[in-house]
């Protein structure tokens, strides 16, 4: 399955919350979610559907698929690689999702939002450890340090990314530099370092389900 590269905001309408796709335009009025409070489509605010068992796995299996951005056939495999792993396979699984290079980049407050992270690595503006990292899937571990590249770091843009991040607080398993675009992997994330709103459950009983 190719990347959807249509409106994401209809993606936050689809799932009836707010992924954060767009940054801080999430957080104002002009929010697909705060304009049109209802799933996209010519009947989106009439129809009701009736919420099966199924259903609620599925939307809830899409709706972290899309905050992280990954495709199904990536998405999968890392849940069958968190279900390999010892611990609780939800835990795992977002231990995973998190760990990726793109969403730690998000996480320290370089971009407003994960598909900016996203292409700032893809475009190799992103250090691990002193050498260029262009994979925004790369898994980080603990002890790697991650550096925006000096001539983006010094973008007003990017400076007030990090500015407003020093605000809304960096989660307690990584570490921000407050002196320079850098930030160090403390530790492995726990769930409670996890802010999202999300039944990582029933997302296992969908792919149990699945086989």
């Amino acid at each position: 399955m190719s990347r959807y590269t249509g409106p994401v905001c209809k993606m936050c309408r689809r799932e009836q919350t707010k992924l954060f796709l767009k940054g801080e335009r999430c957080l104002t009025p002009h929010c697909a979610m705060e304009r049109r409070a209802y799933p996209p489509g010519q009947h989106g605010s009439n129809v009701r559907r009736r919420a099966t068992g199924y259903s609620v796995q599925l939307r809830e299996k899409q709706k972290l698929r899309r905050i992280y951005g990954v495709t199904e056939r990536v998405f999968r495999n890392y849940f069958f690689k968190a279900s390999s792993q010892e611990g609780i396979t939800g835990d795992n699984f977002l231990r995973i999702l998190e760990r990726r290079l793109d969403s730690v980049v998000y996480r320290l407050g370089f971009t407003t939002s994960r598909p900016a992270a996203r292409q700032l690595v893809s475009h190799g503006n992103i250090t691990v450890n002193g050498r260029k990292v262009d994979i925004p899937s790369f898994l980080v571990k603990p002890g790697m340090v991650i550096e925006l590249r000096e001539k983006i770091a010094n973008k007003e843009f990017n400076q007030q990314s990090i500015a407003s991040a020093r605000v809304r607080k960096v989660p307690a398993w990584l570490e921000l530099d407050d002196t320079k675009a850098c930030g160090k992997v403390l530790n492995l994330p726990t769930r409670a370092d996890i802010p999202l709103e999300i039944n990582e459950k029933v997302i296992v009983e969908y792919y149990n389900r699945m086989g």
